[in-house]
């Protein structure tokens, strides 16, 4: 690691008041031990052996208590600084060793705990599908979810680039539609149509349609018939040819519209899917449709059309998103109780959700355990040393400065039976 890696910020809620308190106050508690063992010791030389036989058996027992008391306090500092700030050798073991101990701690986390093994074992205890379906259908999660959904959806949108986007788009669908050949398409929905009796209704609604464009327009079109009439003509021989001839059309057209065995249809109809046919089969015909697309896609309106089409979509879903009454949230939320009720009652969607749970965290595990070691190891790296091992002493010292105490109890002790076995033997 370098040394002109930046440093990494250790949490603030490391920082314990309370835990501060705990440690000030268990090295307070230390040292007035070794103090009292002292003052003991002291107090034992000073009456001398004259005294009585007991003088020896308490001075011997504070002696090794002191001894006791400093050699652990050597111990326990020994791990986070130099004691009483001298260099000795093997001493400030934490801030020495700390990024050994980083990877160190890494690697052990890698090993034992992010493994396949271990986590599909984990795995093998826990109703995966259970427990989601139970997150997804508490209630109100659903509109939450949907909620976040957009909001994260806006988050998306936000970081793209319209000016990036709008020509990338339209030149994607500009592509797509040239690329794609227009005569089949044409054919599969004309087939589509003329399966299903379409093709006829729509004859049959433009049938209506010219009836009555006729009839509204009745009177605009016996003024033609007179302006193209000879002038010696008297009014009324118009009159009669024109409702003749009007009267006639009308009839065919109603006639037409409403047999629907009628010979007109039955043309209609073979006329159409022998266009069909030819769409997939005549590379003439095709090639015209395709002329046609071509032409069209080139049309100004089309070109315009497809450059604000990325950004008429996003406008149209970022509205939807932001909408809680939307179609679209709505849809969304229903997706996910729906989901839920899969994953709490149907027993094929339950069995393929655990299974695959088992493989897929067995993968991400497989893939990124390498990466969660070095990312512990690289981070401790750029911890600050002082502030690491007094983080650290933060955390673990309050347990530490028990060695001590132990030290000088346990010291004092074993001095004491030391010193009773020597007197008896002597």
């Amino acid at each position: 690691m370098s040394s002109s890696s930046p440093r990494a910020p250790l949490a603030a809620s490391l920082d314990d008041p309370e835990r501060a308190r705990d440690l000030a106050h268990m090295k307070r508690l230390a040292t007035g031990l070794f103090l009292v063992a002292a003052a003991v010791f002291l107090g034992c030389v000073l009456l001398g052996e004259d005294a009585g036989a007991w003088v020896g058996y308490v001075r011997a027992t504070a002696e090794a208590s002191m001894v006791g008391a400093l050699a652990d306090w050597f111990a326990v500092t020994a791990l986070f600084r130099h004691p009483l700030r001298l260099p000795i050798p093997h001493t400030a073991i934490i801030p020495r060793k700390k990024d050994q101990i980083g990877a160190s701690l890494g690697t052990f986390v890698q090993h034992n705990f992010l493994t396949r093994s271990v986590v599909e074992d984990k795995l093998t205890t826990i109703d995966v599908p259970s427990r989601l379906g139970a997150f997804l259908a508490a209630p109100g999660r659903a509109e939450r979810l949907a909620g976040d959904a957009g909001a994260v959806l806006h988050s998306v949108a936000g970081l793209l680039k319209d000016d990036d986007l709008r020509p990338a788009v339209a030149g994607l669908v500009d592509r797509k539609l040239h690329a794609t050949p227009a005569a089949p398409v044409v054919a599969r929905a004309l087939e589509l149509v003329v399966d299903g009796d379409r093709h006829q209704e729509v004859l049959s609604a433009g049938l209506h349609g010219l009836a009555r464009f006729l009839q509204d327009n009745r009177v605009v079109f016996r003024a033609q018939l007179g302006d193209a009439s000879p002038a010696w003509v008297p009014d009324w021989v118009d009159d009669r040819v024109f409702d003749r001839a009007f009267a006639g059309i009308q009839d065919f057209l109603e006639e037409v519209g409403e047999d629907p065995r009628h010979e007109l249809r039955r043309a209609y109809d073979a006329r159409l899917r022998a266009y069909v046919h030819a769409l997939r089969t005549d590379p003439g015909t095709a090639a015209r449709v395709e002329d046609l697309k071509k032409e069209l896609l080139e049309h100004p309106a089309v070109r315009t059309w497809s450059g604000s089409l990325w950004t008429n979509l996003k406008d149209a879903a970022l509205a939807a998103a932001a909408d809680p009454d939307s179609a679209l949230r709505a849809r969304v939320a229903e997706l996910i109780r729906e989901a839920a009720r899969l994953l709490q009652s149907d027993p094929r969607v339950r069995e393929l959700v655990q299974r695959h749970a088992h493989t897929v965290a067995g993968s991400l595990v497989e893939r990124f355990s390498g990466d969660v070691a070095d990312l512990v190891g690289s981070t401790v790296a750029r911890w600050d040393t002082e502030e690491t091992s007094r983080r650290i002493e933060l955390q673990v010292g309050r347990d530490l400065q028990f060695i001590r105490i132990n030290g000088t109890v346990v010291g004092g002790l074993a001095g004491l039976v030391i010193y009773t076995v020597a007197q008896l033997l002597g």
